[in-house]
């Protein structure tokens, strides 16, 4: 896909009231977004306090939507985005079964959200995924610096194997931010595409920081999306800027590239990641097929 020719009309939100103004602007139905966080309260309290930490250590990273779960789905739809995820992953074995039980049940009595699961490399976990699949997952979240996995690890050789034959989308948070692990970066989930060349995978957070390492690797890869989640903001942008060079070769990646935020962990407004996708000036067939055309087209295959 290459960047429409046409100067770009819409006006960036300036906060969220502003938000259905700038889809509507536009012409789009709403929003779709593919890395929200929607996971047990408890689990949800301890994701929290790992950020907190980050502003214990004097990074302000003070949760923007640290509501109840009622709360938050409200402003998302306030905000008018239509489909949504709900990203959660285990850290440690037998944890995901109980999580992919509990996201079965959010999306059952949630319609609007993407039916959503996770997976650890155990042995079991060939079986669970499948199940998931049967019961109509949709999405799959994988954390790599989370889990302190290696996504090569045998044990996952059937679930992508099974993600890549289902066609199911999988959002793999394999970058080295805002922590490395040991086993993140582009080299080991570069093997994994490798061996399952038709799996969609979709890297998040643009694959910050080896932002140039991620672009290529899906230059290489035509199943491969990325997604947006807190890169280009000015918080991010203090930390590991987005190099200027690459923005360019966002034109032609076009229609793999998907809306991410991280609400509601973001430290900043969900209107400010919409504002600075529109800083990048790459028109606005550019901002319709990321704020919502490449998700619908992925996810009603």
């Amino acid at each position: 896909m290459t960047s429409s020719t046409e100067h770009r009309a819409v006006r960036p939100p300036d906060d969220d009231a502003d938000i259905p103004a700038f889809w509507r602007s536009l012409g789009l139905p709403g929003l779709i977004d593919v890395h929200t966080h929607f996971m047990p309260d408890n689990v949800l309290a301890k994701v929290w306090a790992y950020f907190d930490r980050f502003t214990e250590a004097g990074l302000p990273w003070e949760v923007r939507y640290r509501y109840d779960e009622e709360r938050r789905l409200r402003l998302l739809r306030e905000f008018g985005v239509r489909r949504f995820t709900a990203m959660l992953y285990p850290h440690r074995p037998a944890m995901a079964v109980w999580l992919n039980g509990w996201a079965a049940d959010f999306a059952a009595r949630t319609p609007d959200c993407l039916h959503t699961a996770t997976f650890f490399p155990e042995p079991a976990a060939g079986a669970y995924v499948a199940e998931a699949i049967d019961a109509g997952a949709q999405v799959f979240k994988a954390h790599v610096q989370v889990g302190g996995y290696d996504p090569r690890d045998p044990l996952l050789d059937p679930v992508w194997g099974l993600l890549a034959e289902s066609r199911t989308p999988v959002v793999v948070h394999c970058g080295s931010g805002p922590e490395p692990g040991r086993h993140t970066g582009p080299a080991a989930f570069a093997e994994v595409l490798a061996r399952h060349p038709r799996l969609i995978a979709i890297v998040a957070h643009m694959g910050l920081p080896e932002y140039a390492e991620f672009l290529a690797l899906a230059e290489r890869h035509p199943e491969l999306r990325l997604d947006t989640t807190m890169a280009f903001t000015d918080f991010t942008e203090n930390l590991t800027p987005w190099p200027a060079e690459l923005t360019s070769r966002l034109s032609d990646l076009g229609d793999r590239i998907l809306l991410g935020t991280d609400f509601p962990n973001i430290p900043y407004s969900y209107a400010h990641q919409l504002a600075v996708l529109t800083r990048l000036d790459l028109g606005d067939d550019w901002l319709r097929a990321v704020c919502h055309d490449n998700a619908a087209r992925l996810f009603t295959r």
